[in-house]
């Protein structure tokens, strides 16, 4: 269950999508895996729900699907035998949560407030679905509740959109952000994959705000660009660095976000270079090679 759990983190977003019909299911995975995101929220409030977690499961095997809109044991055996990995309630059902529990299946239940929440944790679950976020008081709602709860984490859904996401996925105690405004019903309708691509694309980049933020430059260089570096006000240019030319920073909202979307990119990273917090969070992390005579950190923004 945590691997799952550790998965969803990473990947960040969770698309949450309503199918009428399940033929759309495969292109619309596919298109969001190429925006970059491999994952999917089914929900089994339409007819179509449970074929279409069938057919991505087998289809598009990279994709981490789920089911959402889950309200009895009944419905969780289905989705988990169509080949959902996880289960996501619009409120928090004991016995629903009892079962995933007992027989190893990811579970996210509904929880907006702190009588559900202590139920969660009651239970020993260490992520809940945050649900209706809007609603429920956002972000500062969440943080007003997190200190009650140390180690719960939270996937605010609803209300959620890419205006707002970053601030949520900013806070550690966010899991993920679900949303629905990659794969709005309307574009779904009129197999509108390119949009949806397009839409998950810029979602990515978003959540994970990459940005330069100095560079070094190493030997003489680096000692000519003092004057530069001064006139910029101490901004962007500084002297050492330990690649031929120097080295470039390049800030990211979640260095951890950033080598998973990166790598599946066709970036790799230097295991050796990672370094971390006390928590264990990945501060920065250099790229293999040299981009121009540069090397690259990511570093925590």
């Amino acid at each position: 269950m945590q691997a799952i759990l550790e998965t969803i983190h990473t990947i960040g977003l969770v698309p949450v999508i309503a199918l009428d019909d399940a033929a759309q299911a495969v292109p619309l995975a596919q298109a969001l895996t190429a925006g970059g995101i491999p994952a999917a929220e089914v929900t089994f409030r339409t007819a179509a729900g449970e074929e279409a977690i069938r057919r991505i499961a087998r289809d598009c095997p990279e994709v981490l699907v789920g089911a959402g809109t889950i309200l009895n044991i009944e419905q969780c055996r289905r989705a988990v035998d169509a080949g959902a990995r996880f289960i996501v309630s619009p409120g928090y059902n004991e016995e629903l949560v009892a079962y995933c529990l007992e027989n190893g299946i990811p579970v996210l239940p509904g929880c907006a407030n702190a009588s559900d929440m202590t139920r969660a944790v009651n239970a020993g679950l260490e992520a809940v679905k945050f649900f209706p976020a809007g609603q429920a008081g956002g972000l500062p709602a969440i943080r007003a509740l997190a200190p009650v709860f140390p180690g719960l984490r939270f996937m605010p859904t609803g209300g959620v959109n890419t205006g707002n996401m970053g601030e949520y996925l900013k806070d550690e105690r966010i899991l993920a952000c679900g949303g629905t405004w990659m794969v709005k019903k309307e574009l779904i309708a009129a197999g509108a994959w390119e949009e949806i691509t397009r839409l998950s694309r810029e979602a990515v980049e978003t959540m994970l705000g990459l940005s330069l933020r100095r560079v070094i430059l190493a030997g003489a260089a680096g000692a000519a660009s003092c004057a530069l570096t001064q006139a910029l006000g101490g901004a962007g240019l500084e002297a050492g660095g330990d690649g031929t030319d120097g080295v470039i920073e390049v800030a990211a909202a979640s260095v951890e976000r950033a080598v998973y979307h990166l790598g599946r990119q066709g970036l790799s990273f230097d295991e050796a270079a990672r370094e971390t917090d006390g928590k264990g969070r990945t501060t920065s992390i250099g790229l293999c090679g040299r981009f121009g005579g540069f090397a690259v950190r990511l570093v925590r923004a």
